[in-house]
């Protein structure tokens, strides 16, 4: 009864209002008076495959399409070389000739327009005659976008959660708007400039031949050709009945899985109309809703959360390729996406996954396992081919395919990439107690990676195993100083989280002889380079001395949590130092992705009013009015000296990884609630975050007291509960002992659990 209650007051905060239609408005939605006038501030909509911005362009409505399928494929010559040896790079870094590594592996990306991710098209309206636009909405309960014109003429617009088709509806017209397809910039009418005269980032570079584009009375088709066979379509099709138009849209790949047209897609879902289509895509969101929500006093804080929500919900899904840089919105500016668009594995992929598990999104951040299952066996060749060795590595920068792009090599051939990557078999196991999962997917990736540290591995003059060089993301940049002749923090921290886990897994599933291997090389590593009252430091002999971006030095912190405040005294010493000084050395050279990370180093450490401040900056500083993070800082108030502003998504979804860490811990199998909120947070409540041991919690703290708690134990086993209630008297529908304040809860799978304040 009590989450029942929670749920429906959390849906009206999310719904507090109806527009007199079936769309339902709320606090959290995005409005404005005006619709955006670039791309990257357009009003978001996707489903995980396809994605549309909408937005102004020229006094024109336009949506910018989108497919994450949509890539260039074209290989890097220079990774078939016989240069593509780590050897080959130790060799050349030792001897110090590290300019022709750079020149080998950097510059070329640097130079090549491919492979990389490349935008769809865009529809748009002539809106001039509709006047002048009084409001602009995205409706994030219903996932629906809404503009209004000062003549009385609404449009909506949708990309239906599990259709690939996306709809869009003018009502109140008074006379006839039909639909312009604008293909990409990859040719220009009459253009003569040459290829090497244009700039970098110019769609022109690709070297496609113009599109076809078929206009019929109510239809237009765009058939574009791209790299070696690569082709992709984009279909729109439209009917007017007096004031009212209503057409569908949808953009296919030749990469996809499914074999269908954009114009099959459509014609079959023209079939159902607007309206029954918004009703299913409805029904889903408002599932998506219900799986879990937070209520704080900082409206700025809570709204972002939603916000970070609804976009998680619109790029990811079970059976579609990870969160790229930018998922589904690519750049609509005649210019290839920020940094190609492709899949960053030294920090990109992982922060955008970090809210998934305790946000209770396991079902959408499977996509992310299984792309990485299905291109292990490519993962392989790459390590095999580049590090000369058996096991598991994963390149640090790929394509939709798994393929290595290159770039700074430090970083996209980083030798430590597939353990971080194996953080997330491991959590997904944790939060899901699937056995079947650890036994098929978690434990042998997890091998297979303790198995390459082994073969790559060198012992030093003590008998201790180090990597022949080593480095720690994105420090120096790609220069020859990037390498570190002893194992740096970030790689060691990899690698030692690695065999811990293959050891407990292999324990776990009965593997005594393995996990007793994964011990021996455990302890045949040495410990992290720590500084006596800075913490955690680079690499031994080399300190963190000044602001960066990147905290990769610090990641046995978080998120492996190898050094955790649970550990005791030494280890808070540790995470105390490392914290403050990564803050007395400034942000002049922090992104936003760091202001996000903070906050979960924040929440970590119980700095609830640390970490909302924090969480804060970020949210009004390092984010457009439709909520992207654009790295940079954008009001000059002196957080950063990166002023620039390439969207990516990774930020976003760290901070929503930290508020949710602000309200709920579990990571050391205890469930915390509310461990790092300020103290001024009197009235809080949260449904449904989900514990490691798969336990979904809700809990509801007013007026400065923890008053309920509700568990709901999915696979059973015992339930260790840190006291909420402090010195309070409660009750408990279960029985339980208590210890060290820790309540301990025998549970069995499907119980429910409810404790609440006794104010007898």
């Amino acid at each position: 009864m009590m989450r029942n209650i929670w749920l429906l007051s959390c849906a009206l905060l999310i719904s507090c209002a109806n527009n007199g239609s079936d769309t339902l408005y709320g606090k959290h939605d995005l409005v404005s008076d005006q619709l955006a006038k670039t791309w990257d501030e357009g009003l978001p909509l996707g489903n995980g495959v396809i994605g549309a911005l909408v937005w102004e362009k020229e006094n024109n409505l336009r949506m910018s399409l989108d497919n994450v399928n949509l890539w260039d494929l074209r290989p890097m010559e220079n990774l078939n070389t016989p240069f593509f040896k780590f050897s080959w790079v130790q060799e050349q870094w030792k001897n110090n000739r590290y300019r022709d590594v750079q020149n080998t592996f950097d510059v070329p990306y640097d130079n090549a327009p491919a492979p990389s991710k490349i935008p769809g098209a865009a529809i748009e309206f002539n809106s001039k005659s509709l006047g002048k636009v009084t409001s602009a909405r995205l409706a994030v309960s219903d996932a629906i976008s809404h503009v209004s014109w000062e003549s009385g003429v609404t449009f909506n617009s949708f990309v239906h959660a599990t259709d690939q088709v996306g709809w869009f509806r003018f009502k109140g017209l008074k006379s006839e708007i039909v639909p312009i397809l604008i293909p990409p910039a990859y040719q220009v009418e009459d253009d003569s400039t040459s290829v090497a005269s244009i700039s970098r980032q110019d769609l022109r570079r690709l070297g496609y031949k113009k599109g076809n584009v078929e206009v019929k009375d109510n239809s237009i088709t765009y058939t574009q050709e791209g790299f070696n066979g690569f082709s992709y379509d984009v279909h729109v099709s439209w009917v007017q009945n007096g004031d009212v138009l209503e057409g569908s849209w949808s953009i296919t790949s030749s990469l996809s899985e499914s074999h269908l047209t954009a114009k099959e897609l459509v014609e079959e879902k023209m079939k159902l109309g607007y309206s029954d289509s918004f009703r299913t895509h409805k029904q889903w969101w408002r599932q998506y809703w219900q799986k879990s929500s937070i209520q704080i006093p900082d409206s700025i804080l809570e709204k972002q959360w939603y916000l970070e929500q609804y976009k998680f919900g619109s790029v990811a899904r079970d059976g579609t390729p990870p969160v790229s840089l930018q998922a589904v919105w690519t750049a609509d500016n005649g210019k290839l996406p920020p940094w190609k668009g492709d899949f960053h594995h030294d920090l990109n992929t992982q922060l955008s996954y970090w809210a998934s598990y305790s946000g209770n999104h396991l079902d959408l951040e499977n996509g992310y396992l299984q792309w990485m299952l299905k291109n292990k066996d490519t993962f392989k060749k790459y390590t095999q081919d580049y590090f000369e060795s058996d096991g598991l590595a994963v390149p640090g920068v790929t394509t939709l395919t798994g393929e290595p792009m290159g770039g700074w090599i430090q970083y996209a051939f980083g030798p430590t990439v597939s353990g971080w990557l194996g953080l997330h078999f491991y959590w997904h196991w944790r939060f899901s107690m699937d056995e079947v999962f650890l036994k098929d997917k978690a434990y042998p990736w997890i091998k297979d990676v303790a198995v390459f540290f082994d073969e790559i591995s060198v012992k030093d003059e003590n008998g201790l195993r180090k990597l022949p060089i080593s480095s720690s993301p994105e420090i120096h940049d790609n220069s020859r100083n990037a390498w570190f002749g002893e194992t740096t923090n970030f790689d060691l921290a990899a690698i030692r989280w690695t065999y811990e886990k293959a050891t407990e897994l292999a324990t776990h599933l009965g593997k005594t002889q393995e996990a007793e291997k994964w011990n021996k090389l455990l302890g045949e590593w040495p410990n992290f380079a720590i500084h006596s009252s800075e913490g955690l430091m680079l690499a031994p002999e080399h300190s963190y001395t000044s602001s960066h971006r990147h905290f990769s030095h610090l990641m046995a912190f978080h998120p492996y949590a190898l050094i955790d405040y649970s550990k005791g005294d030494a280890h808070k010493t540790i995470i105390d130092n490392t914290v403050n000084h990564l803050i007395e050395k400034g942000s002049d050279y922090w992104t936003g992705y760091s202001f996000s990370w903070l906050g979960n180093l924040q929440a970590r450490i119980f700095d609830g009013e640390g970490a909302a401040k924090t969480l804060r900056i970020f949210a009004e500083n390092f984010c457009l009015p439709n909520s992207f993070h654009v790295n940079g800082e954008q009001h000059n108030k002196g957080y950063s000296k990166f002023k620039y502003r390439p969207f990516t998504l990774e930020g976003n979804f760290a901070f929503a990884a930290a508020i949710q860490e602000m309200l709920l811990q579990s990571h050391t199998r205890v469930i915390h609630v509310f461990p790092a909120i300020p103290s001024t947070w009197e009235d809080v409540s949260f449904t449904s975050l989900r514990g490691d041991g798969a336990f979904l919690i809700s809990a509801k703290m007013e007026k400065g007291n923890v008053t309920h708690v509700e568990i709901i134990s999915e696979k059973g086993g015992e339930l260790k509960l840190r006291n909420p209630f402090r010195n309070h008297n409660f009750k408990c529908s279960s029985a339980f002992t208590v210890q060290d304040d820790i309540l301990h809860i025998p549970t069995t799978e499907g119980q429910n659990i409810l404790l609440s304040m006794d104010n007898k």
